[in-house]
């Protein structure tokens, strides 16, 4: 199976130190994934979606800018998705919000998710994780019940995210395990039930335009 991990920001400077706190989350989280499955870390920064201003399903068929399509085709072909996050006002990152948003439900949607928070304070981003329920419900890969919460995690992870010295690394890769193998498990039921029954030939997905989610109009 195949799982892409979302990293939700796009601070590349000090202050704060270190300027990309959640580097190291989504590392350890491609590092520390039981099974041995593919997990490839998804970067905001790599794919520059500051520049571009339509989603990738405004455009026409094959014209999408080649860096959204790459994407979108990962998206679609990945079983499910890990997705980690600072806490902004007790919200979820909005570089991850927008990162997501270039792309319709059609491409999550029936696949699981993981939620991922972290924080430089005692919290570890757990208020972000409410409306990321949400979010991502919305967006089509319902998360998993078990959720990850790092707080202080400039004082559990390394640059390279590996556990430090001074903590539980068997504490912390149970931690791990217990979110990652809920979502792996339901990523297997859900990508063997699409292999039977493909959800996208029952339930029509919308692809045109918003006006397609109203409902019906009352007879005249």
């Amino acid at each position: 199976m195949k799982f892409l991990v979302f990293l939700g920001t796009v601070r590349d400077s000090a202050p704060p130190d270190p300027p990309r706190l959640g580097l190291s989350v989504a590392k350890a989280c491609v590092s520390y994934y039981p099974g041995n499955p593919s997990a490839e870390l998804i970067d905001p920064l790599d794919f520059d979606t500051e520049s571009i201003f339509k989603p990738h399903f405004a455009y026409p068929r094959t014209k999408a800018p080649s860096r959204l399509q790459s994407l979108a085709e990962k998206i679609e072909s990945s079983d499910g998705y890990v997705m980690v996050s600072p806490e902004y006002n007790h919200s979820m990152s909005p570089a991850l919000a927008h990162l997501l948003n270039h792309f319709g439900s059609s491409l999550f949607s029936y696949k699981p998710s993981a939620i991922v928070t972290y924080s430089a304070g005692q919290w570890g981003g757990v208020r972000a994780a409410v409306g990321m329920r949400t979010f991502l419900s919305e967006l089509g890969c319902l998360p998993v019940s078990a959720m990850i919460h790092i707080p202080k995690a400039h004082e559990v992870l390394a640059a390279d995210g590996s556990f430090l010295e001074n903590v539980n690394a068997e504490r912390w890769t149970d931690y791990f395990a217990r979110t990652f193998s809920q979502l792996k498990w339901w990523a297997s039921a859900a990508k063997n039930h699409r292999q039977e029954i493909n959800p996208h030939a029952l339930i029509r997905s919308f692809k045109r335009d918003p006006s397609q989610r109203n409902t019906p109009r009352a007879s005249n």
